[in-house]
């Protein structure tokens, strides 16, 4: 289903190594190398381990309630609190995030819901940016 190379979104699509099931639902803080696909629930934080290209697949039966961390996060479920995305997140048709996204390249489908503000940081930064955007900013879409 998956493999190593890249999709043309400019995701690295890595071995998804770790699944959480449907009916599993799971309370605590979360870390994971290389892929987690996420069927089940969450209440905690979901974090990809720092300095690895991790990628999170929420699919449309997924559920974070928590703060999500990684390289590359697909949405098809629900996320709420805060995604922080340290190259490419991607918003399909069934993506409901309530909370802020940060992230470095951006693309959302026809469907998908931010309550939330979204904010682009530069690739030479690997922090989020401290300061707020400015009312009536413009989000930006990267079709690369």
């Amino acid at each position: 289903m998956f493999s190593s190379k890249k999709d043309s979104n400019g995701v690295k699509m890595a071995k998804l190594a770790t699944l959480v099931a449907h009916n599993v639902h799971i309370s605590g803080d979360l870390e994971f190398s290389e892929g987690l696909r996420m069927d089940g629930q969450v209440t905690g934080n979901v974090n990809g381990r720092p300095g690895e290209e991790t990628l999170l697949v929420v699919s449309d039966q997924g559920a974070i309630r928590g703060n999500v961390s990684a390289y590359d996060v697909i949405i098809n479920g629900s996320v709420t609190g805060d995604v922080t995305v340290a190259h490419f997140v991607e918003l399909q048709s069934n993506a409901r995030v309530l909370g802020n996204i940060y992230y470095q390249k951006l693309r959302m489908d026809i469907g998908a819901t931010v309550e939330g503000k979204l904010t682009k940081f530069d690739s030479q930064s690997t922090s989020v940016p401290t300061l707020p955007a400015p009312p009536g900013y413009a989000v930006e879409f990267d079709a690369n």
